[in-house]
């Protein structure tokens, strides 16, 4: 191997190694979605299985969680892109010194922990509701506004960001042509600049709900004691893991596949190239419209929902179970046959053949009742009690027939 061949699969071998630490843990989590393991795993495989699916969607907790977490998103779409779009404007417009600070101070909350955000969130809104004397059930303590308004402060800069690249490449002269031909500013704004800016307001606002989707330090002060998507996932994970959260993750790749596959469609669609190729050709451009192949794409995840709701592995997790139990069998068995039986105790015998005793004495049961009472000797006398110089009298006081009151004197 020359040097010019090994210098061209060193990028190969790169690529390799790159895609495979991306997508790597993205395929294992498929793959144990499917299995019928009940830890998530790969190898050993035991059954092809869509109960995790089943399992999933009989979550209540998870699809609750799933279900605030789609409605605090859209709140911060509807709050953020408007703050973002308008902050954007106005950079644009100002002088050079005041955009320097007013980029600084919207751009802030990016650069602060989201932890800070959520405490300061809760914190300063609780003041607010003891302020107004506002009871617990008014939006002040509420959950889903409290999460809105602090993702908001960190997502609506970047969605500013997002604004600022695509404002940059807008030629003002058309906003002030408009203004000469007698339109207003806001006739100028929705006619001209907002149909400019529509690129961006939609990856902004796809940008803003999946942030809002999979954000969790700041989600986790701020909900209180409702619970969103992210939420209820770090508590499955913390209590034990199981294979429907690789089934979560097939869904959300799912979904991923779709929607890439669906814009990158309309966007080579609407191409100019691509244009020219299907203006001949009815059958191919109706075939590659974005709309025919989301239509693919629906027939194809309904498909796949009927197989996983149609599948049954319980044969196959029986005979599995079976197997296991007789491997568990066999190894104690195994195991009773490698264990030495215990030694019988030595029967006992009489006359002179008694075995000797270690601990001496013909019984060999150095421990019986009769064996523990000592030496045999006769005990010594005890001595006299000797007379007790006490002043309070011979023997012990204390005792019950010393303790009778003495008469009274009678002196």
């Amino acid at each position: 191997m020359n040097k010019r061949s090994l210098s061209a699969m060193v990028p190969s071998l790169y690529l390799v190694l790159f895609f495979t630490y991306l997508f790597g843990p993205l395929i294992i989590m498929v793959i144990t979605a499917f299995n019928s393991s009940g830890f998530p795993r790969v190898s050993p495989w035991e059954c092809f299985t869509t109960d995790w699916f089943g399992k999933l969607a009989a979550d209540n907790k998870l699809i609750e969680g799933l279900g605030n977490s789609l409605i605090i998103g859209v709140g911060v779409v509807v709050v953020a892109i408007p703050i973002g779009l308008a902050a954007a404007i106005m950079l644009s417009q100002v002088g050079p010194k005041l955009r320097a600070s007013l980029y600084t101070i919207f751009i802030a909350p990016i650069l602060v922990p989201g932890v800070v955000i959520g405490l300061s969130t809760l914190i300063f809104w609780d003041r607010i509701g003891t302020f107004f004397n506002a009871p617990y059930e008014s939006f002040f303590y509420s959950g889903t506004f409290l999460t809105i308004i602090g993702q908001v402060t960190f997502i609506a800069a970047y969605s500013m960001l997002v604004f600022l690249s695509r404002i940059q490449r807008f030629d003002h002269t058309l906003t002030e042509a408009a203004l000469d031909m007698g339109a207003s500013p806001t006739q100028a704004f929705v006619k001209v600049l907002l149909p400019f800016m529509a690129p961006a307001i939609g990856s902004a606002t796809v940008l803003a709900f999946l942030a809002s989707l999979e954000n969790y330090n700041t989600t986790v002060f701020t909900i209180v004691s409702s619970s969103t998507f992210t939420t209820v996932l770090s508590s499955k994970v913390r209590y034990g893991l199981d294979p429907s959260i690789s089934a979560v993750a097939v869904i959300i790749i799912a979904i991923t596949l779709i929607g890439a596959i669906i814009f990158e469609c309309r966007n080579r669609y609407m191409s100019v190239g691509w244009i020219k190729v299907v203006a001949d050709r009815p059958a191919l451009k109706i075939a590659t419209h974005p709309g025919t192949v989301a239509a693919i794409l629906a027939v194809m995840v309904l498909a796949a929902v009927g197989f996983i709701k149609s599948h049954d592995s319980s044969a196959c997790q029986a005979e599995i179970l079976n197997q296991k139990r007789a491997l568990q069998q066999q190894l104690m068995e195994q195991q009773a046959i490698s264990t030495p039986a215990p030694a019988t105790p030595a029967e006992t015998t009489t006359g002179d053949t008694a075995p000797a005793n270690p601990f001496g004495g013909a019984n060999n049961n150095i421990f019986a009742p009769q064996n523990l009472g000592g030496s045999t000797a006769e005990p010594e006398p005890e001595p006299a009690e000797p007379q007790s110089s006490s002043p309070f009298g011979k023997g012990n006081i204390f005792a019950p027939e010393n303790l009778t009151t003495p008469p009274p004197d009678g002196g």
